[in-house]
């Protein structure tokens, strides 16, 4: 039979009175389970991928899109309008490339594509891994990260986030990892987060990778951890990460963050090379 670990928390003894005379009773302590790092593994063979070796848009039966203003739409007052068009984003020569433009469309002055596996990549733990080239040019903002599938806890931030990778252009090379939930978030400035240089991020291509399981989210890039997260076992406010989420690839033009030291209109328009996505089972243990 498993052992359970628990943390023994006693209460402090309360007086029923000061001037009762009564003497102190004391309330009985209780017990708060104390998580297991089991060292899961993972399946050496993807169980879902996108190798990227054919041409055109992205398939069909893998990946859908975000469409429309992203500063109506999504909260971060980007400028760009996402499309599922080959204009902004195209399969050829073994890799997916993401491109944001500067061309006006729907009352946005940027063109781009956010790529999405929901309701065709869903997952709940596992390794995710994802190879990348980074766009370079102050005002861009790159991101492979991922959302969850059904909102079980409510809006956002209350489901979480999970960023695999995040980029803003005005501070080259410099990558980031980062969880954002209810407790944890960067809006109240307590977000789990890490970051790393890179120096040829723009460049040359580098593998960005999370490994979640019940006791952890753990982020690498080249196969070097950078960022943990661990359960603190506190409920979905601090831990919503065992509901199902999906993948998003995206490049945004701008907004609060990737526009915090202006725009470089000349960067434009500016692309992120993905090689392959893929995504590898967690093995249980019981």
């Amino acid at each position: 039979m498993r052992r359970n670990n628990f943390i023994l928390i006693a209460l402090l003894g309360i007086n029923s009175c000061a001037c009762s005379g009564k003497e102190k009773e004391t309330m009985p302590y209780f017990e708060i389970p104390k998580l297991e790092d089991k060292g899961w593994t993972f399946a050496t063979t993807p169980s879902w991928a996108d190798e990227f070796d054919y041409e055109g848009l992205p398939n069909p039966a893998k990946w859908d899109y975000d469409i429309g203003r992203g500063a109506n739409g999504w909260g971060n007052n980007e400028l760009q309008y996402y499309t599922n068009s080959l204009n902004n984003v195209r399969v050829a020569d073994g890799k997916m490339t993401i491109t944001a433009k500067k061309e006006s469309m729907g009352g946005a002055n940027y063109t781009s594509s956010r790529v999405v596996s929901r309701g065709k990549g869903d997952f709940l733990y596992g390794r995710f891994e994802v190879r990348a080239k980074l766009p370079a040019g102050k005002g861009t903002w790159p991101a492979i990260w991922m959302l969850p599938t059904d909102w079980a806890y409510g809006g956002w931030p209350n489901s979480g986030e999970i960023d695999i990778m995040e980029h803003v252009g005005y501070d080259p090379n410099v990558v980031h990892i980062s969880t954002h939930t209810l407790a944890y978030y960067f809006k109240i400035n307590t977000q789990k987060t890490s970051k790393k240089t890179i120096p040829t991020a723009t460049t040359e291509f580098h593998l960005y990778r999370v490994d979640w399981t019940p006791y952890a989210i753990r982020g690498y890039i080249d196969d070097v951890k950078i960022f943990e997260f661990i359960n603190e076992n506190k409920g979905f406010n601090v831990w919503p990460f065992d509901k199902r989420f999906h993948f998003l690839l995206n490049v945004a033009a701008g907004g609060d963050w990737g526009a915090a030291q202006g725009m470089d209109e000349n960067a434009f328009p500016a692309s992120m090379e993905i090689d392959y996505v893929r995504v590898y089972n967690m093995i249980d243990k019981k």
